[in-house]
């Protein structure tokens, strides 16, 4: 495969790579600091045959992008936290329902309004549990321009294979940072993510019977299948059904489809933890901090090393536990107030002390401030 090496924006990457991965519908309202990611596609994708609309708030970006994915197309719409908050109730709405489309939700400082242009990570949380109900999440958080472009086509692999919102859940580090990225010189080399289709003629067809993988096939409207979309908990054919047994056998299918393959879904790095006795856990904007200190530490004798989980959600149990079986202590460093980490604590469950680094005041961490929270427990 040949390259084409540019300077590139975090936001930029992820348009970019919404267009690899065969994006041909955005809709959605302009918000700092995600705007680069709605401005880049607005130019590129009338270039590949796509459509853009800006939409008159954050409610209709994400309710024009559930119509056309209905239609067979792969969407995106993108946000921050105040616009991620309007879209929760229609999040909801495309997890029952098992539409696929991606979500990016740039982070700023909240809550409210906040700080627009300031780099937080306030929405970790909101992206698990944001909108009510039981149901499952994957959300996935690049550290990297680079890893805005590769992440971002993985989303759609799994929002496609799944048949589920995926979030792409950047900071405003990440987001606007220009870093050098190597992008294939020509988008046909990508494999383009291929969503399921009915293998049955339309009068056989049932909207939500699933096959062996737990996942229906989905067809598009227009295409001579008929199916009924809805909120309400329902039964294979896409009409409501409030019975007992269904509203268990609906629930209890989207966990399993994502429960059965978290190791697919479930991706990490590990920086220098083969002998470390004091791992940091960082994500995203503080990823990049943590690689500094950690290094520092390594200079000063300390044996740190660094887990970052890239799949935000589900939460990487399986790893955090084996990590807390080789290390002496863990230290989650996160920008905000401590959100993360209940997670962590949770998993861990006492085998080793955990504690908290957390910085919530609109500036990044840095390296200096890790390093010193690393010496004190070492």
């Amino acid at each position: 495969m040949s390259y084409k090496t540019k300077l590139m924006q975090g936001n930029q990457a992820v348009a970019e790579g919404a267009i690899a991965a065969g994006v041909t519908f955005f809709g959605g309202y302009p918000i700092t600091p995600s705007t680069e990611v709605a401005e880049s596609l607005a130019r590129a994708l009338p270039a590949v045959g796509g459509k853009f609309i800006q939409m008159e708030d954050e409610i209709a970006g994400i309710g024009v992008i559930i119509g056309a994915a209905l239609t067979g197309k792969k969407v995106m719409t993108a946000t921050s936290g105040p616009g991620f908050s309007l879209k929760q109730e229609l999040l909801g709405y495309a997890c029952i329902a098992e539409i696929p489309m991606v979500i990016v939700n740039v982070q700023r400082v909240g809550p409210s309004t906040g700080q627009p242009t300031a780099p937080a990570q306030g929405d970790v949380m909101q992206a698990r549990w944001g909108t009510h109900g039981d149901h499952p999440v994957i959300a996935l958080t690049p550290g990297s321009v680079p890893e805005c472009f590769d992440l971002t086509i993985k989303a759609y692999e799994l929002s496609e294979k799944y048949r589920m919102p995926v979030i792409l859940l950047l900071d405003e580090i990440i987001g606007h940072m220009r870093e050098r990225i190597d992008l294939p010189a020509s988008y046909d080399q990508i494999v383009k993510p291929q969503r399921k289709l009915p293998a049955v003629p339309p009068e056989e067809f049932r909207a939500y019977k699933p096959d062996a993988d737990l996942v229906p096939p989905m067809a598009p409207f227009g295409s001579g299948y008929r199916w009924h979309v809805t909120g309400l908990v329902h039964d294979e054919y896409g009409f409501p059904d409030g019975s007992p047994a269904a509203t268990q056998a609906c629930l209890d299918r989207l966990h399993a489809k994502i429960n059965n393959n978290l190791d697919e879904i479930v991706l990490y790095e590990e920086y220098l933890l083969e002998d470390a006795e004091v791992a940091v856990l960082a994500y995203g904007g503080a990823a990049r901090t943590a690689y500094a200190a950690v290094d520092a530490a390594r200079e000063k004798g300390i044996k740190a090393g660094l887990f970052r989980p890239i799949t935000m959600w589900p939460f990487p149990e399986k790893q955090v536990k084996a990590l807390a079986d080789k290390v002496k202590h863990l230290i989650v460093a996160e920008m905000n107030f401590g959100q993360y980490v209940i997670e962590v604590e949770r998993a861990v469950a006492g085998k080793v002390p955990v504690t908290l680094h957390a910085k919530y005041n609109s500036e990044a961490i840095t390296p200096n401030e890790l390093l010193a929270t690393i010496e004190k427990c070492k």
